[in-house]
């Protein structure tokens, strides 16, 4: 089995690791599939939990058993017995044979009782680093804390490259995946240095770091994302890549400058976790058949909108993975690109080069393109030509920062567009917000407490029947009771009243009396998913709450 030298080398919260590996079915069928080939090679296969001899896991140290998913258990003379994780990892024996010298006996073992052996013998945890190192600062080192701009940059490099703070940062980024994690928030103060992860949408303190190691710490994070250390006054964007349990993980990095030091965020983009299809999304099977209606025209403009952070861009990558034929030209112009899509022409905005939304749309046009998706419309530039594109055949997919889908309508007039022509261009409007998913793991259903259902509208009362579901909290979710997100959906297809409405510049309540009768707003489809037990009530009024007064 091959190994990516890029591969994180430190060990992860094996807690979570444990997690990882057994609640994941590609983990599962990937096992079933190394325990057929191993029965087929006569390799030993541990079904139950078996005892680890210290002498053997003396020999080898926990970042390498945790790095290569290998458990010494037993050592008799120049022989040492591995359970591991995948037994024909022969690269993985390999190495452990020449640390420890030993002739290497391969054994598998079941995941979760390999995860749980892992965790008892090599269980460590970024916090734990993190005092350790905090135990080392000197008594100098208090001044330091109140003076970090005195640092300079060959210091901060040479702090940067300590194995321990080196450890230190990769234990940071290993939980954080582990936890699905989908942003990391290093942020300075005067007294302390924070790290949070942002998990289903929620921010999360974890144990602090020392603050002395705040400027190598800072400057280890913008090595590995190719930043210039020497700058720390002035924003900066960056990336990491990586490969993690034989999965390619890209992470984007940001950099501002405060009162106390540089402020980071790390996006984190896991593509082997995320699923482009709309089941997974949330979508209810009657808005994906709308939308297949949508995405097979032949031109037009369909409008993704919604706030920051409400998964727009999923979505539309959902939409190209699902009408992706070779038989056609598919091409985007992003910022960034967060997900290579495979097959698909993407070109990420440069606006330092000159590259924005309007002029690589226009050099798009001239590579004839069938279906084009243009990261966002933020000016009335990119409006027209999206608009004019459209007109002359091609397909258009783009997002728009509206509260509804209705308001989409009087933004792109708003840029200058001409209302005949929006009318007339426009197909579909899909508005979004994402809530919290109940865990299904300890999913449960109660009767209707009474604070809840004075915050609901009698009509959509009557539909729970006096019950409503919750997460009661269990192990997998960290006891919030949620695991996970769902998107909550409206979508608008526009048809003769309604394009009659807007080419003749109607107001907001003849668009609105316009609307079709089985339109449902995004309130709607989340009270349906929280009947059905997929989320719960006040996640749906907190995601959806500025969305509703367009329509009322």
């Amino acid at each position: 089995m091959d190994r990516d030298p890029t591969q994180l080398n430190e060990p992860p919260e094996v807690d979570e690791l444990a997690e990882t590996l057994t609640a994941a079915q590609t983990i599962d069928e990937e096992a079933a599939a190394i325990r057929e080939r191993a029965d087929l090679l006569g390799l030993t296969w541990h079904e139950r939990p078996v005892e680890a001899s210290e002498e053997a896991i003396v020999l080898v140290d926990p970042d390498v058993a945790v790095r290569l998913r290998i458990v010494p258990i037993d050592r008799s003379g120049d022989r040492l017995v591995l359970a591991m994780f995948d037994p024909l990892d022969t690269q993985a024996a390999d190495e452990i044979a020449v640390l420890t010298g030993c002739v290497v006996d391969r054994q598998g073992m079941e995941p979760g009782i390999f995860a749980e052996l892992l965790r008892k013998h090599y269980g460590t945890t970024a916090s734990k680093m993190a005092d350790l190192l905090g135990g080392q600062a000197d008594a100098d080192d208090s001044d330091a804390e109140h003076n970090l701009a005195a640092f300079e940059t060959d210091d901060i490099h040479r702090m940067a490259e300590e194995p321990t703070l080196v450890n230190l940062v990769n234990l940071i980024l290993i939980e954080a995946i582990q936890s699905r994690t989908s942003d990391v928030h290093v942020e300075p103060f005067e007294q302390e240095l924070t790290v949070r992860y942002r998990i289903d949408g929620v921010l999360h303190m974890q144990p602090p770091p020392p603050k002395h190691l705040q400027p190598a710490l800072i400057g280890r994070i913008k090595i590995m994302a190719g930043m210039n250390i020497a700058e720390r006054y002035v924003p900066q964007d960056g990336k990491i890549s990586l490969r993690y349990e034989g999965r390619k993980i890209d992470i984007r990095v940001s950099t501002v400058p405060t009162l106390y030091g540089e402020s980071v965020v790390m996006r984190i983009l896991d593509k082997s976790q995320l699923r482009l299809d709309f089941d997974t999304l949330g979508l209810r099977p009657e808005l994906q058949a709308d939308m297949d209606r949508l995405l097979a025209k032949p031109h037009g403009i369909l409008l993704n909108t919604g706030p920051t952070g409400s998964g727009k861009t999923t979505t539309l990558y959902a939409s190209l993975t699902r009408i992706f034929d070779p038989s056609k030209k598919i091409i985007t112009i992003e910022d960034p690109v967060e997900y290579e899509l495979q097959g698909i022409n993407q070109i990420p905005v440069n606006a330092k080069r000159g590259l924005t939304f309007a002029s690589g749309l226009r050099s798009i046009l001239r590579q004839d393109p069938d279906i084009v998706l243009v990261g966002e419309i933020r000016d009335g530039e990119t409006a027209d030509i999206a608009i004019r594109s459209a007109l002359t055949g091609h397909l258009i997919l783009s997002t728009l920062h509206t509260n509804d889908a209705i308001s989409s309508i009087g933004r792109l007039v708003d840029m200058g567009a001409e209302p005949y022509l929006v009318a007339s261009v426009l197909e579909g409007l899909l508005a979004q917000r994402l809530g919290k998913r109940i865990c299904e793991f300890c999913r449960t259903q109660i009767p209707m407490p009474e604070d809840i259902a004075a915050r609901i509208r009698p009509k959509e009362l009557e539909k729970f029947d006096g019950k409503t579901w919750i997460g009661s909290g269990c192990e997998k979710c960290s006891g919030s009771g949620y695991r996970g997100r769902v998107g909550f959906f409206e979508l608008l297809r526009l048809r003769g009243d309604l394009r009659n409405a807007i080419a003749d510049e109607a107001g907001a309540a003849a668009i609105n009396q316009s609307l079709p009768e089985d339109f449902h707003t995004m309130r709607e489809d989340g009270m349906s998913r929280a009947i059905e037990g997929v989320t719960t009530v006040p996640e749906v009024l907190r995601a959806t709450q500025d969305a509703e007064e367009v329509y009322e």
